[in-house]
């Protein structure tokens, strides 16, 4: 199951998705995202979809593998999904128990796992279309102008795309742990939720031993190169604004325009 999350892992590929600048790619994530919550109507989910869809198609990233990276998040967008049946107040349908399911709740649960389902989706075509290094020039080039005020740009480009890149190794790491303490006898699969809970707190011992050894390695590897930080570096790729850039931004801002059209018209 910890396999199956794809934020912070890249799918290797000559697309016109792959080949978008970086800073356009995080741009348009941001755009696609702040889009999802204007939406108050199931209508613009349709654009959404239709969107969603053209990229994974451009980007020639297999279906299976967008929706095997939901799958581990499963069990948060059902736990939404229900609070928000159970929380809401409004017309009451039918009881179970002493709780009562609402026309409101069950409109704001479905809007809610929707928008969780869309939220993993661009994110991950984000980190999938977009190799660790492109990434952390395109964040530093938007940090950029803050450097002025005082923000350290490429420190903090380099942090965060360091903290997705080991996202995947780390689930590989608790994967192998999880798998040597099973043969020695441990149980993560038998009992109740907090019973399954508990049983994985005998993981985070070595799980944060080996992320410190990892970091200490990589700390090491970069002090070897002689990695100084962002002054005077080279890059051997240019950051340059194509005509497909332009296209792929004016497309997701003139969703945007459309969903808060809806919303407010």
């Amino acid at each position: 199951m910890l396999k199956n999350i794809t934020i912070g892992q890249y799918y290797p590929g000559e697309t016109p998705i792959h080949n978008l600048d970086p800073r356009i790619k995080i741009l348009t994530t941001f755009i696609f995202i702040i889009s999802l919550f204007f939406i108050d109507t199931f209508l613009p989910y349709a654009l959404v979809v239709g969107f969603i869809l053209s990229t994974i198609l451009l980007s020639k990233i297999p279906i299976k593998y967008i929706i095997r990276g939901i799958k581990p998040l499963l069990i948060i967008i059902i736990v939404t999904f229900f609070i928000n049946i159970f929380m809401t107040k409004g017309e009451i349908l039918f009881e179970i128990g002493p709780l009562d399911v609402t026309k409101q709740g069950l409109i704001q649960a479905t809007f809610m796992a929707l928008r969780l389902i869309f939220l993993i989706i661009g994110t991950s075509l984000l980190t999938l279309t977009t190799s660790p290094i492109a990434l952390t020039d395109g964040i530093e080039r938007l940090l950029n102008p803050f450097r002025k005020i005082g923000v350290p740009a490429h420190e903090l480009a380099m942090m965060m795309t360091i903290a997705l890149r080991f996202i995947p190794t780390l689930l590989e790491e608790t994967d192998k742990i999880m798998m040597a303490q099973k043969a020695r006898g441990a149980d993560f699969e038998s009992g109740n939720v907090l019973n399954r809970a508990k049983s994985l707190v005998p993981l985070l011992v070595p799980l944060f031993i080996s992320a410190f050894r990892r970091a200490d390695e990589l700390a090491m590897a970069m002090e070897a190169r002689c990695y100084r930080g962002g002054e005077n570096r080279t890059r051997m790729r240019q950051l340059k604004l194509e005509k497909r850039d332009f296209f792929a931004m004016v497309i997701t801002l003139i969703l945007l325009i459309i969903i808060i059209w809806s919303r407010f018209w």
